[in-house]
């Protein structure tokens, strides 16, 4: 098969459902976003679009496998044996969601995706479904690179918070309420906050605050670390984004 005609192949059809399942990806993602869960926008577009694509390719490759060339060989195919993989690539990236880092946040799920839907480029390129690999990869870039910035910038106040996961090191127990009114009034909303206690290396008890934290994403991190260290009492803070 030429590149001239794989061409053929392509169709409005096609396109359309590539971009319907890209949408509705959208919706999952956009719940997941908010309710700030680990697979969000851009890793339900990728997965969602380029199970799509590999589901095309499957079911497409049969019917082109049956007008075989060849003369006296006759090819049967299973028409969705590459879509019954694609199961096998999900439950790897769903692995993924259990490996945290020490502030339990996850991260690389969409670099994850991102790996195993350019191997589905690579058996759509094969194939020879040309128009399909290119119409997916705009999708994909669209749906990583322009949507969401959009939505954090435009959308639900919850896409437009950034998370940051701080430890703050004060001098006596009294100082917990203030600070934390203290950090509340500069814009930041604190999710959760854990508080305990250990020796310092002089043998002195240090008391510490473990928060979660949410504050728009106008607020630049080296901001709010000056607020909170001009707080009374305060003697130590440790600032991680949690992307």
């Amino acid at each position: 098969m030429d590149f001239l005609d794989a061409l053929h192949i392509s169709s409005y059809e096609t396109f359309l459902k590539l971009v319907i399942a890209a949408v509705l990806s959208l919706v999952i993602g956009l719940e997941r976003e908010l309710k700030r869960k680990p697979v969000g926008l851009k890793t339900s577009v990728v997965i969602a679009t380029f199970s799509c694509l590999l589901t095309i390719i499957s079911i497409e490759t049969a019917y082109l496998a049956e007008g075989s060339p060849h003369e006296g060989v006759n090819i049967t195919m299973d028409p969705l044996r590459l879509a019954a993989q694609i199961v096998s690539g999900i439950g790897f990236l769903g692995a993924g969601v259990i490996l945290k880092r020490g502030n339990d946040s996850i991260s690389g799920l969409t670099t994850a995706a991102m790996i195993w839907g350019a191997g589905g480029i690579g058996i759509a390129v094969a194939a020879g479904f040309y128009i399909e690999a290119f119409f997916t990869v705009a999708i994909i870039l669209f749906g990583i690179e322009v949507l969401p910035p959009a939505l954090f910038k435009f959308g639900p106040k919850r896409l437009r918070m950034a998370e940051a996961s701080i430890k703050i090191i004060v001098s006596d127990t009294e100082s917990f309420p203030i600070i934390a009114e203290a950090i509340e009034s500069n814009g930041v909303s604190i999710e959760s906050l854990s508080i305990f206690h250990h020796e310092g290396d002089s043998g002195n008890v240090l008391h510490q605050m473990a928060m979660r934290v949410s504050y728009y994403h106008t607020k630049e991190t080296i901001s709010l670390y000056q607020e909170i260290m001009a707080i009374d009492k305060v003697e130590e803070v440790d600032i991680e984004l949690i992307n």
